[in-house]
């Protein structure tokens, strides 16, 4: 039966209830309990810490007793107690005891005692030591930090930034993280124990704001060598964490100039050195300090360092894993795009190639037939090895097809089917394989510009159209019907467009990445509408205005100048469909030759050139017939006749009194073939010149 249910004159008398309780309360509680005056000074208290005479603290002001970290702030609460506007409840407040060295935590509650008509007698504060509780929260709380920082980057210094920011000032004032510098290379982590000598760099430091100088007495991205007989070198050598607390007389020291110097311009009184390991292998170590007024270091905040510097060691490893593996895809990328301009006889080019996580993108210029140049440019999405490889893969197949002459829409419809079987032998992988399950995708766009028509011809497979931007500056998207990509279920045909251009215009092939959306698109066609410029320099003023991200994902830009070939290089001659008129041609043929000063060689060879063409043309083709010769940097000679078919190379027996004329033409000429339009087929020879550094293939 409690106190209020007790019959009148039953048991013990109240007030010797009252005096029970009080003597209990004060005696036995394990709530520190502080019996305040309304000037604030303590009259009675019991024992917050066994062992601790607190009669020293009667008569003492309530801030003064603890010593707070802000008095003041601590004074106004008790005083609006006081006051009467209610209890002040779970208060954490932060001060010292004369008794226990370092800061303490304390969880302070007060109630106003009021006597007869409502007086104020003073306050009963009720306080609680939870320094243990809020350090172990704050472990936590820093913990936690580590968890959701850390591992959300596939880059090794973003990792170790986010590391170390997690940490500071959570849980330590200074902190610096160092990793094996052959690590940072792309090589594997050494096997522990770390041998001596072994350089670090280091990726990232930070400090508290009220710390000055320098994390660690070196600069950013600086190596160092660990000194011997130091923490530092223990750590790696046994890969074991070390608790130091740091003094003018700690012994390694002397050996550890930097050590000497953050201990004197950071006030570091304490350390925690933890190698940063993973699977036995090190790769690298982490110091963490704590300076001026912060406790120290304890066990438990040992093994917390430990739980985090293994976190970011699986994160460190991870982005190690996967740069090394960018390093590669982006190598193989890159040998397999071209390794320099290429000339062409009609247009003059430049592009752009942003490294970045993708590494799909490509483009090329292709010389072909007649001074045309084929213009490409696509992508494989995805990043890594395998994406560079199958970008590598459709390179080198639209380059075999553009060697046959095709038209744009043929040679992509020909290189989905090679995409398509690309898919197949994908999904045919063991399903253990990582690729059986990855899908792909990938786009292009394939023009081809004919310098004699000032005309291109454009067909697209899922990727963006190009821009043309006129002599004026006026720039528009060319209308091309988009068909499939490259790796689509998708079966619709591949429809062409052709334009024709002005002379000096400037054509525009980007990657999606670059056009990305409509903001992107209007900053690309603000800087090509000033074509004035070298295409370099176009090129580099649309790399400046390109938006951060689309720089880190990478992206390709071909742009291209159309240009005529000069009357003085080029010989076309209209020829009738009669026996005499080979004989005629090889006539024409020498005299331009000679014109243009080549060699007696050379007019011999394209004499027999244009004979057996010729030739074939009056015998077998039908009218009308013509002939044209083109010099750049080969001969070429075209021979244009209205039949669609085509001659085929025969290799003639001994017996044989024909079939022998375009295998003389194939053992003459670096390059041969046929090419099929509308109105008809052209049979074109082109010839390395002397001194021009080209070969048979």
């Amino acid at each position: 039966m409690s106190y209020a249910e007790t019959p009148a004159g039953a048991g013990t008398p109240p007030g010797g209830l009252d005096d029970a309780l009080l003597k209990a309360l004060f005696t036995q509680s394990a709530v520190g309990l502080f019996v305040l005056d309304p000037q604030l000074r303590l009259v009675r208290t019991n024992s917050l810490v066994e062992g601790i005479d607190t009669e020293e603290y009667i008569g003492r002001r309530f801030t003064e007793a603890f010593r707070l970290d802000d008095p003041d702030g601590s004074e106004q609460l008790l005083k609006r107690v006081l006051a009467g506007e209610g209890p002040a409840r779970d208060h954490l407040v932060r001060g010292r005891l004369r008794e226990i060295p370092g800061d303490r935590i304390f969880l302070v509650s007060a109630y106003r005692l009021d006597g007869p008509g409502d007086t104020a007698l003073g306050l009963l504060s009720a306080v609680v030591d939870v320094t243990e509780r809020e350090r172990a929260r704050a472990r936590e709380a820093a913990l936690a930090a580590v968890r959701e920082a850390v591992g959300g980057s596939l880059d090794v210094a973003t990792t170790c930034r986010s590391f170390i920011d997690a940490l500071v000032p959570r849980f330590a004032d200074l902190a610096v993280i160092e990793v094996v510098d052959e690590v940072l290379r792309g090589a594997d982590p050494p096997v522990g124990p770390l041998p001596s000598g072994t350089p670090l760099r280091r990726a990232a430091s930070g400090r508290c704001g009220t710390l000055g100088g320098d994390a660690a007495g070196r600069p950013a991205g600086g190596i160092r060598r660990l000194p011997l007989r130091t923490s530092y070198a223990r750590a790696v050598a046994d890969l074991r964490p070390r608790l130091e607390p740091l003094t003018a007389g700690t012994p390694w020291l002397d050996a550890d100039p930097d050590g000497s110097r953050v201990l004197v311009e950071t006030g570091a009184h304490s350390l925690i050195v933890v190698p940063l390991t993973l699977r036995g292998a090190v790769l690298g170590l982490v110091s963490l300090y704590r300076c001026g007024a912060s406790e120290p270091f304890d066990e438990q905040d040992v093994s917390l360092a430990a739980t985090a510097t293994t976190r970011a060691a699986l994160a460190i490893d991870n982005a190690r894993r996967y740069e090394r593996e960018h390093v590669i895809a982006s190598t193989v990328q890159r040998r397999l795009l071209p390794q320099a301009e290429r000339h062409q006889a009609a247009v003059e080019t430049a592009h752009v190639l942003l490294p970045g996580r993708d590494s799909g993108c490509w483009f090329d210029t292709i010389a072909l037939s007649g001074a045309r140049t084929a213009l490409v440019v696509g992508g494989v999405a995805g990043e890594g090895l395998q994406t560079a490889i199958a970008m590598g893969q459709l390179r080198t197949v639209i380059q075999a097809l553009a060697g046959l002459d095709l038209e744009p829409e043929e040679v992509l419809a020909r290189l989905k089917e090679t995409a398509d079987r690309l898919a197949g032998e994908r999904a045919a992988l063991p399903p253990s394989d990582s690729l059986q399950g990855e899908p792909l995708r990938a786009g292009c766009v394939y023009g081809v510009y004919d310098p004699f028509t000032r005309t291109c011809t454009v067909a697209r497979a899922g990727h963006p159209a190009p821009l043309i931007v006129g002599p004026d500056g006026r720039v528009v998207r060319l209308d091309v019907p988009e068909g499939p990509g490259l790796f689509d279920a998708d079966s619709d045909l591949f429809a062409p467009a052709t334009v024709t251009l002005e002379e000096g215009s400037v054509l525009a092939f980007c990657t999606a990445e670059l056009l990305a959306d409509a903001r992107a698109e209007e900053r690309i066609t603000r800087t090509l509408a000033h074509p004035g410029r070298s295409l370099q320099q176009l090129g580099d003023d649309i790399v400046y205005e390109l938006p951060d991200d689309t720089r880190s994902a990478g992206a390709a830009l071909l742009l291209a100048r159309t240009g005529t070939v000069s009357d003085h290089r080029v010989a076309t001659w209209d020829l009738a469909q009669e026996h005499t008129t080979p004989a005629t041609a090889r006539l024409l043929v020498r005299d331009r030759l000679q014109g243009w000063g080549l060699d007696e060689d050379t007019v011999d060879s394209t004499e027999l050139i244009v004979s057996e063409l010729v030739t074939n043309a009056v015998r077998y083709g039908t009218p009308p017939l013509r002939l044209r010769l083109l010099l750049d940097t080969t001969l070429t000679c075209e021979v244009h006749d209205g039949s669609t078919a085509s001659p085929h190379l025969r290799h003639a027996r001994t017996v044989d009194e024909g079939g022998r004329g375009l295998f003389i033409v194939s053992r003459l000429a670096a390059h041969w073939g046929a090419r099929h339009g509308p109105d008809g087929k052209v049979l074109w020879t082109e010839q390395d010149l002397p001194g021009s550094g080209g070969g048979k293939e």
